[in-house]
C-alpha cells in the first residue's frame, strides 16, 4: 500500500510540476501581494509589475506586519490590512539593490536599501507599490519572506528584526533631518561599523556624531539615545558584514546625499575642473 501511495505521488507532481526553489534564476521575477487585496487589484498590479502569467507569488498577511514592525510603530501606520505588494528581480551578481516606488508616503527609496542591506539582501531590482496611498512600512515584510524562498535561504528572526527597526528609525530620523539625511547618516555609521567594529559606547558614539558631522546635522539626545541603541543591538547580530560593506559600496551612488558627501564632492571637484580645462583649451586654439 506504501509504495502504491509513493507512485501516486510521483505521478501528481509529473503532471502538476511545482516551481522549486532551484527554478529561481537570475532575471527571474517573485511577487508578494497583500493578502486583503481584490481580485481587480492583485490583476492591476501584477500588470502595472510586468509580471509573466506564471509567476510565483507569495501571500503577506497584516499579522505577518504586526509580527515585524509592532513593536515599532503606532496600529494607525500598520492599519487592518495588507495591501502594498512588491515585484523582486533576481539581478546578476555584483549588481546591488536597486528601489523604486510607487503611492508610498513615509518610506524613502534609499531606505528600503538600507534595510534590505542589514537583512542580508543582495544584488535584486525591487518594485514597491499599492493601489492607493500608504505609508510604506509593510512592504519590507513581504519583500524579505520573498527573497528568502528566491534565494532558497533562511534569514535569521532578529536580523529581520532588526531591518523592520531600522526601516522605522530611519524614517522617524527622516521626520527630523530629512528623509536624505537620515538614510545617508544610517548608510553612513553601518558602513564604519563594517570597517571598524566599534568596541564600546564611546567608540559607537564617535562614529554617529562624526556622521551627523559630516552631513552637516544635528542630533537630540534622544535621537542619539535612539540610535546608539539601535546600533549597539545591530553590531552584535549575526550580520554579515562583509556583505554589508559591498552592498553599500554599490548602493553609494543611489543614496541621495552621497553628492554632498567628502567623497562625492571630490567627484563633482574632478568634473568640474575637466570643464576648466576643456574650456581654457577651446580658448587657447581660437587665439
Amino acid at each position: 500500500m506504501k509504495k502504491i501511495l509513493i507512485y501516486l505521488m510521483l505521478c501528481f507532481l509529473m503532471i502538476n510540476p511545482v516551481h522549486t526553489f532551484a527554478d529561481i534564476a537570475e532575471g527571474d521575477m517573485i511577487v508578494t501581494l497583500g493578502e486583503n487585496l481584490t481580485a481587480e487589484q492583485k490583476k492591476s498590479l501584477l500588470s502595472e509589475m510586468g509580471a509573466p502569467n506564471d509567476v510565483l507569488t507569495v501571500a503577506v498577511s497584516n499579522q505577518e506586519e504586526y509580527q515585524y514592525l509592532g513593536k515599532y510603530i503606532s496600529k494607525s501606520l500598520i492599519g487592518t490590512k495588507a495591501i502594498s505588494s512588491s515585484a523582486i528581480t533576481i539581478e546578476p551578481k555584483g549588481s546591488g539593490i536597486i528601489v523604486e516606488t510607487k503611492n508610498i508616503n513615509w518610506v524613502t527609496d534609499e531606505m528600503y536599501v538600507n534595510a534590505l542591506i542589514t537583512a542580508g539582501v543582495k544584488d535584486a531590482k525591487i518594485y514597491i507599490t499599492a493601489p492607493i496611498t500608504v505609508s510604506g512600512t509593510a512592504a519590507l515584510t513581504g519583500i524579505i519572506k520573498a527573497y528568502e524562498i528566491s534565494a532558497d535561504k533562511t534569514i535569521p528572526e532578529e536580523v529581520k528584526q532588526a531591518a523592520n527597526q531600522e526601516m522605522v528609525e530611519t524614517a522617524k530620523l527622516g521626520d527630523s533631518i530629512g528623509d536624505q539625511n537620515a538614510a545617508a547618516l544610517i548608510a553612513k555609521v553601518k558602513e564604519e561599523i563594517a570597517k571598524n567594529k566599534p568596541k564600546n559606547d564611546e567608540e559607537l558614539r564617535k562614529i554617529i556624531e562624526q556622521a551627523a558631522k559630516d552631513l552637516n546635522v544635528t542630533l537630540t539626545d534622544e535621537e542619539m539615545q535612539r540610535l546608539m541603541d539601535f546600533f549597539n543591538k545591530l553590531k552584535d547580530l549575526n550580520i554579515d558584514w562583509n556583505q554589508v560593506s559591498d552592498q553599500l559600496n554599490m548602493a553609494k551612488d543611489r543614496i541621495s546625499k552621497f553628492l554632498e558627501s567628502e567623497e562625492g564632492q571630490g567627484f563633482v571637484e574632478k568634473i568640474k575642473q575637466f570643464f576648466i580645462w576643456l574650456i581654457d583649451a577651446i580658448k587657447s586654439i581660437f587665439s
